[in-house]
């Protein structure tokens, strides 16, 4: 039978002590895998999984995806990303100008008389301080915000001065792009880089727009010509562009509920896109020389059509200076009150009689030039943006024109009414920008020294009122109103050496005569008949203009009086208002 055997400790001890010997490598692994996960603890949910495998992925992804892109494909994308900068520069921007009013006019001018001192000095340094950030801010993005600050500067009896004289630098104010895109424009639109389309391509662009850089070249038949090239980006950034300016807009209207101008975008979205077809530039040029051709003094640069895309538009090389360069005008021997009255005339003539209407002349769109006769040449730029009016509306808005100056108020009414306006009196008032009738300027500011100009007054007064005027005008008019309204600061620009008031009303006559021959025709069938009524109703309508313009210098002669009397104050700039 089996006995354990008793061992002594010291071999027992070296039983021990032997080395175990070493596990096959498969088990080593497995171990070492059971004693790592049992080291590191529990698994990893899936969504960290995901998420890290999101995180180091999508941009590997999308690297590798911009490396293989076409070059149009790689713009594209490198414009989403930029579009994210953009967007959050403009919320920044919105915002931090809604809370600077909201906390001026809520918080440090709470209780505040609006014509003390104080009032006057924060809020004028709260406007500067808005400007500086709009006109910072349009600059950055570049593209629709410069052209958007553009169209401000025309509100300058609207707006407060401060404004308008910041974003007066956007006339000519644009980032210029580089010489590589614009030789990727070319190559994309004509297969070929600038230099060989062109015998002379000077890459660095004599001037910059909101939408193009202007660059001068020659043609190989050494005619010389002003390239106008689109920045190339444009086309693909413009809807995201609209789609952030009418978010901003809503949410200043949330805010700030009376200052409600998403509308305006909305309606002119359609109209600003047209401006990027520079196709459609060059034939409403053409339609431009063609009903401006009786006007010897007008010129419209030629367009060359074989040099011509979508977005490169090549015309007839001007020389010139801008409309209210007074220094220039007066170094060249031309005379303000002449270039003055040729810039109204050829514009009510679009306005009152062909219809189409060029809706972006601000000064940098319309140069002056000696002419051979040595008499000032109008060089009309910049034909993207025209806007069509109907004969129709056309006709209403003459009569409604001649109507103010007969002081008609069933006729006033009844055309207003056919523009789709029902409050006409306020209407009448932004349209000629003015008061209507003479009495109001007593029952008016003007002859404080507070409140010196009326139409600004009136705006701060009536604004809402205002807007709900402009919402019910037909589309076509909100272009019409912003060409009238430029041609009026530009006069003013020039010192106003005519009577605006006085010519648009002759031109409003002259256009309502020719539109409603076919409407005296169907009523009166002998020809002398018609002819005798619309020389009398142009006879009544020149006795009515001529009484306004005597009334208002007599006024103005009364006024002076009054202060040489010392019976009121001086009221400064009514003269000069009353006198143009």
């Amino acid at each position: 039978m089996w006995r354990p055997s008793w061992l002594c400790g010291f071999h027992s001890a070296l039983l021990l002590s032997r080395t175990k010997p070493r596990p096959p490598p498969a088990v080593s692994f497995g171990r070492n895998v059971r004693v790592s996960h049992a080291s590191s603890g529990p698994p990893k949910p899936l969504w960290k999984k995901v998420t890290s495998a999101t995180v180091v992925g999508v941009p590997l992804l999308l690297g590798v995806r911009y490396l293989m892109a076409e070059a149009r494909e790689k713009r594209r994308m490198r414009l989403m990303v930029e579009g994210v900068g953009r967007f959050s520069r403009s919320l920044n921007i919105g915002l931090q100008i809604s809370v600077d009013y909201w906390w001026c006019t809520n918080v440090l001018l709470r209780g505040v008389d609006e014509n003390s001192p104080r009032y006057v000095e924060v809020m004028s340094a709260c406007h500067q301080r808005a400007a500086d950030a709009l006109v910072a801010g349009a600059i950055s993005n570049g593209g629709l915000y410069i052209k958007l600050g553009q169209g401000l500067c025309s509100f300058n009896h609207l707006l407060p001065p401060e404004y308008i004289r910041t974003l007066r630098v956007l006339e000519d104010k644009a980032l210029t792009r580089s010489f590589r895109e614009v030789d990727e424009l070319f190559l994309e639109d004509f297969h070929a880089p600038a230099h060989e389309i062109f015998q002379e391509f000077d890459y660095q662009p004599m001037a910059a727009a909101s939408l193009a850089q202007v660059h001068r070249a020659k043609l190989h038949d050494g005619t010389d010509v002003a390239v106008k090239v689109q920045y190339i980006d444009l086309r693909d950034r413009f809807d995201g562009d609209i789609c952030t300016l009418e978010l901003l807009l809503r949410l200043v209207e949330l805010m700030h509920p009376s200052f409600g101008f998403s509308w305006v975008l909305q309606d002119l979205k359609g109209t600003l896109a047209q401006e990027l077809d520079f196709e459609n530039e060059g034939h409403n040029a053409e339609r431009c020389a063609q009903d401006l051709g009786h006007f010897r003094y007008v010129v419209v640069p030629r367009v060359h059509w074989d040099k011509t895309s979508k977005r490169v538009l090549t015309a007839d090389f001007c020389e010139g200076f801008k409309v209210n360069d007074v220094e220039a005008i007066k170094a060249q021997g031309l005379t303000l009150q002449d270039i003055a009255q040729k810039l109204i005339q050829a514009f009510a003539e679009q306005i009152f009689y062909t219809g189409f209407i060029h809706s972006d002349p601000h000064p940098g769109n319309v140069l002056v030039r000696k002419g051979p006769d040595g008499k000032a040449e109008l060089v009309l730029l910049d034909h993207g943006l025209y806007q069509f009016l109907d004969e129709k509306d056309r006709s209403a808005l003459c009569q409604l024109w001649r109507a103010i100056i007969l002081r008609d108020n069933a006729s006033m009414k009844l055309h207003a009414a056919a523009l789709g306006v029902q409050d006409y009196f306020l209407f009448c008032e932004v349209l000629m920008q003015r008061p209507v009738r003479l009495g109001q300027l007593w029952r008016s500011h003007l002859l404080s020294r507070e409140e010196a100009v009326y139409m600004q007054d009136m705006a701060r007064e009536h604004f809402e009122d205002i807007m709900s005027v402009l919402k019910a005008l037909p589309r076509p008019m909100l272009l019409v109103l912003r060409n009238i309204n430029t041609v009026r600061a530009i006069n003013a620009s020039l010192g106003a050496p005519v009577d605006r008031y006085f010519l648009m009303a002759k031109s409003a006559v002259k256009g309502w005569s020719r539109l409603g021959g076919g409407t005296y025709q169907s009523i009166y069938r002998c020809s002398l008949l018609r002819q005798i009524k619309v020389v009398w109703e142009l006879l009544k309508f020149e006795v009515a203009l001529r009484l306004e313009i005597v009334l208002m210098r007599v006024t103005a002669l009364v006024v002076r009086t009054l202060v040489h009397l010392g019976l009121v104050t001086e009221p400064e700039g009514l003269y000069e208002y009353l006198e143009t």
